[in-house]
Formats: structure tokens, C-alpha cells, sequence
């Protein structure tokens, strides 16, 4: 897919994943709209690469449909990635043998999955106005999920359950779109340089990269983006979870 004059979206653009993908994107000559809450440096950085801030919640239908025609307006949206989410831990029970609050579940899974619907539903109703192109492609969503939607750690149910929901629509939403020539596919990263990793002490850092077979490391920001660009250019993609991962299996804990 050429992205000259077209526009993508970027969910969680502000930083981590989301930014490194935004800027691969944006050097392939896409008009590209980053979607992050109104606290981040959202603005900041799509500055950096002449891109557009819409500030928004992904939970919230108005606010995302917004951001979707503030994309649509600098040029035909074809490429949206899924990348906003959290990743508080949060047990079956506390240390005390008591049932943790049900609003920390619920929450992962309203930002994590439902919010990735919200932006897969509001984002496909314009993709399928464009004219498509030649080949009949009218735009592609790729989502992100977790190697935890497979195997999980303790203390992350509601992470997993949530990345897990994520892989599982990937197939029925690619299925049911097909009719507008809109793909739809899902990156399940393993451990990977995000902010939230980068805080740890550089001892626990290489701790957790000597876990990943080969290469023994952290994922980097731009290995996602790579493949992001990957999918996009491939064409016969479509309704597949690809790991990015260094062929890591998550231990228990």
C-alpha cells in the first residue's frame, strides 16, 4: 500500500510502541494523527514529525470518533494501530487471602479491550467510505495484543484476559470486514523497551532480556514499527496474531 497521500492513525502514539510506529509511519509519507489522553506529550511529538494531536480517551465513542475525522480530514484514512493500553498488575486474591476490587479488572479490560474495539468500530466506518485503491484495498487495522494473551504470568489476569480478547476478535472482525477491503491483524509483542520496562533498574532490565532466547534482549520500540510496516505493505495479510518476541515462553513469574 502506498501511504502518499493517505492518512493513518496511531492510538498510544505519545510514546513507546505507538511514537516508534507513528514516525516509521509518517516517514512513509502518511499524514499521521496521534490519539493520547490530553496529559501526555501527544502534541510534543507529533510536532517532532509534522503530524496531528488529537487528544482523546479510547473508551469513549465521541471523543475516537472525533479523533477518526480529524485523520480523515488531512487525507483518505487506510492504516489505524491499536497500540493505547495499561498494564497495572493485579491478583485473584491480595495477600491476605481476600478477592482483590473488581474495578481493577474492569478497568484493564475496558481500556485494553473494549477501547480497542471502540477504535476498530469508529475507525472502519470511514475507512469503508474511501474509494479503494486498485487492488480493491481500502485501508488495514492492526492491533496489539501481549505474548501474555498466551501464556501469562501471576498477577496478571485481567492483562491477559484482556490481550487475550484482543487476539480472539482479530479473526471474526478481519472476517466480517473483508466485504470493504479492510484487513485486520494483531501484534502480540513479548517484553519490549516501553516506558513502563525502561524504569526499572538496569540489573532488572538485563534480568528480564536474558529470558528471551534469541536475541537475548529487550525488544525494541521499532521492531514493532517495522512490522507494522510490514503488514501494511503486504497485502495478503489478513486475520492473524503474529508474535514479536525472540520466540520467548512467559515462566509463571
Amino acid at each position: 500500500m502506498n501511504l502518499d497521500d493517505t492518512a493513518a492513525l496511531v492510538t498510544g502514539g505519545a510514546s513507546g510502541l505507538g511514537l516508534a510506529t507513528a514516525r516509521r509511519l509518517a516517514e512513509a509519507g502518511a499524514a499521521v494523527t496521534i490519539v493520547d489522553l490530553p496529559s501526555s506529550a501527544g502534541a510534543d511529538v507529533a510536532a517532532e514529525f509534522g503530524g496531528t494531536f488529537a487528544p482523546a480517551d479510547v473508551t469513549d465513542p465521541e471523543q475516537v470518533a472525533a479523533a477518526v475525522a480529524t485523520a480523515s480530514a488531512a487525507a483518505p484514512l487506510r492504516v489505524v494501530v491499536n497500540c493505547a493500553g495499561i498494564a497495572p498488575p493485579a491478583k485473584v486474591l491480595d495477600r491476605d487471602g481476600t478477592p482483590t476490587p473488581l474495578a481493577g479488572f474492569e478497568k484493564i479490560i475496558r481500556v485494553n479491550l473494549i477501547g480497542t474495539f471502540n477504535v476498530i468500530a469508529q475507525a472502519s466506518a470511514a475507512i469503508a467510505k474511501t474509494e479503494p485503491t486498485e487492488d480493491g484495498d481500502r485501508g488495514v487495522i492492526v492491533n496489539t495484543a501481549s505474548v501474555a494473551a498466551f501464556d501469562g504470568q501471576i498477577g496478571q489476569p485481567a492483562y491477559a484476559a484482556s490481550k487475550g480478547g484482543v487476539h480472539a476478535m482479530t479473526l471474526p472482525i478481519a472476517r466480517e470486514l473483508a466485504r470493504y477491503g479492510i484487513r485486520v491483524l494483531t501484534i502480540a509483542p513479548g517484553i519490549m523497551e516501553t516506558p513502563m520496562l525502561m524504569g526499572l533498574p538496569q540489573a532488572a532490565q538485563d534480568s528480564l532480556g536474558e529470558q528471551v532466547p534469541y536475541p537475548q534482549r529487550l525488544g525494541r520500540p521499532d521492531e514493532y514499527a517495522r512490522l507494522v510496516m510490514a503488514i501494511v505493505d503486504n497485502g495478503y495479510l489478513n486475520g492473524e496474531t503474529i508474535r514479536l518476541d525472540g520466540s520467548i515462553r512467559m515462566a509463571p513469574k
